[in-house]
């Protein structure tokens, strides 16, 4: 059975790469593009419907069809599927710096007061083609201005998903979030993942299936590792603490495990039914 989620085809099209697998009007090997705007919600059906996750500045997708304003794509980072307005995507370029801080600004000039700036959250892409004259700020190709301090070379990955995660304590909760805007639970793991070089799908139940190894029931919480429940999941900042974004707070927050665990199995949740370490770096 396919995953609707992971499957780029929706039965008037599909990626060519999927014929004699399923059933299209057309076949199409898709476009290349990525996102030109700060946040931009990965929606299941062209009229909006469900979000499935969110996508940011810079992030690449393939284009496979674009009708009535929407464009049908995949996600280069996880493979995910879904309608974007076109408006929200542009020309493909090569990238070589990510945002390494919760949010930062471009700037029209290189000029913090400048009332022009536009928002971006932790991990939108850009390239940069040279610095400010004074070396405060990088110019990006489209000509903008991002404060060098709030970026980092793309192939500079973070160590430590946890410390990823902590950068968005206090985020709002989000269904299907993935920006500093608001995130929600498997949105906070994929963020601290892929920033640390780890490949990771966008949901709970697929992170659960795919990724680290499966630890013991029981087994001693070391930092970095997932605890998962029914539709939930968690990271462990330490023996004894987690971090994850929850509808019970509301927000990324800090909360004991075993408190954690004892009140989501009380609020119906039930037990968690893995715990999974990721690798180290």
């Amino acid at each position: 059975m396919t995953d609707r989620r992971l499957t780029p085809a929706n039965g008037r099209v599909a990626a060519a790469h999927l014929k004699g697998l399923v059933s299209a009007e057309r076949f199409a090997e898709g476009t290349p593009r990525r996102v030109v705007v700060p946040v931009a919600d990965l929606w299941a059906r062209p009229d909006a419907g469900a979000r499935e996750r969110q996508l940011v500045w810079g992030e690449a997708v393939t284009v496979y069809d674009e009708s009535g304003g929407m464009a049908f794509i995949q996600a280069a980072r996880d493979g995910y599927v879904g309608y974007v307005p076109e408006a929200a995507l542009g020309a493909p370029e090569d990238i070589t710096h990510t945002v390494s801080v919760p949010a930062t600004h471009l700037y029209p000039v290189p000029d913090m007061k400048h009332p022009g700036a536009q928002h971006l959250s932790f991990g939108a892409r850009l390239r940069i083609v040279s610095a400010s004259a004074d070396g405060t700020f990088f110019e990006t190709s489209e000509g903008r201005f991002v404060p060098r301090p709030h970026v980092r070379p793309a192939r500079a990955p973070f160590t430590d998903p946890v410390a990823v995660a902590q950068l968005f304590f206090g985020v709002p909760y989000l269904w299907g979030g993935n920006s500093v805007l608001g995130i929600d639970c498997s949105g906070l793991v994929q963020m601290g993942c892929l920033a640390a070089g780890i490949a990771c799908p966008g949901d709970s139940d697929l992170q659960e299936a795919e990724l680290g190894a499966a630890l013991a029931p029981g087994s001693p919480q070391m930092r970095g590792d997932l605890l998962f429940w029914r539709g939930h999941v968690a990271l462990a900042v330490d023996e004894d603490v987690l971090i994850h974004a929850n509808a019970h707070h509301m927000a990324v927050a800090y909360e004991p495990a075993a408190e954690a665990i004892a009140r989501i199995e009380e609020q119906g949740g039930g037990p968690v039914t893995s715990q999974r370490r990721l690798p180290r770096s």
